[in-house]
């Protein structure tokens, strides 16, 4: 089943009782299509957004510690215990050394959390796939949040990161990020051989959130 993740960031449009709202309407879209979703809302939104649906709820952000006096860290074992799914990794806003990934990536099998390790490029994919995370997820920096997919602009950078990942960890799978907007994207995405589909602005910054994730998926 192919993955829509949408990741809610720091933006006013995601946050509080407007996080709860979004993800209710991911769950409602969920229900008509034949898509795995799931959402990042903001740290202090998991409770009440985890509260209100049923749909899998990741975390944007952890950190590469456990239980200490680390002050303002998020560890693994906390999204544990809360009931967390999963966790962005590394992503563009918030990147992290190669050992910080290797620990949390074991750490998150260990825990049997869902790791989703973010890249920029080629190079930066094989390496996060010999790590064997659950999902690796390609966002050239200079796209994200400029409206131009990175399956038009470098759909180089997605199959050959597809092809990079699988030749490590065929059981790893890739998504396609920065500028995922439509359904035409999602598509594109796909034909270049992605699992799915990582996004943000596309949906949680649209007027109509719901009309948005609707085309997303192409109910309209």
């Amino acid at each position: 089943m192919k993955a829509v993740i949408i990741n809610f960031k720091a933006y006013e449009e995601g946050s509080g009782e407007r996080a709860v709202s979004l993800a209710k309407a991911v769950e409602d879209v969920s229900k008509k299509v034949d898509f795995y979703m799931a959402v990042c809302p903001p740290f202090v939104d998991l409770s009440d957004v985890m509260g209100g649906v049923e749909i899998d709820v990741f975390a944007q952000h952890t950190d590469a510690v456990s239980y200490g006096s680390h002050t303002g860290r998020i560890t693994p074992e906390m999204l544990k215990e809360k009931g967390v799914k999963g966790s962005l990794i590394n992503h563009s806003e918030r990147r992290l050394r190669l050992a910080d990934i290797d620990y949390l990536v074991s750490k998150f099998r260990e825990l049997e959390l869902i790791s989703v390790v973010c890249t920029n490029n080629v190079a930066t994919t094989k390496a996060a796939a010999a790590l064997s995370p659950d999902y690796v997820a390609i966002e050239p920096p200079e796209l994200i949040g400029s409206g131009i997919p990175v399956s038009k602009a470098e759909p180089e950078v997605v199959e050959n990161s597809v092809k990079a990942a699988k030749e490590i960890d065929s059981s790893v799978k890739v998504l396609c990020g920065a500028g995922i907007a439509t359904y035409e994207d999602v598509v594109a995405a796909i034909d270049l051989g992605a699992d799915g589909v990582l996004l943000a602005s596309g949906v949680v910054k649209a007027k109509d959130q719901k009309k948005a994730l609707e085309e997303l998926v192409g109910l309209r």
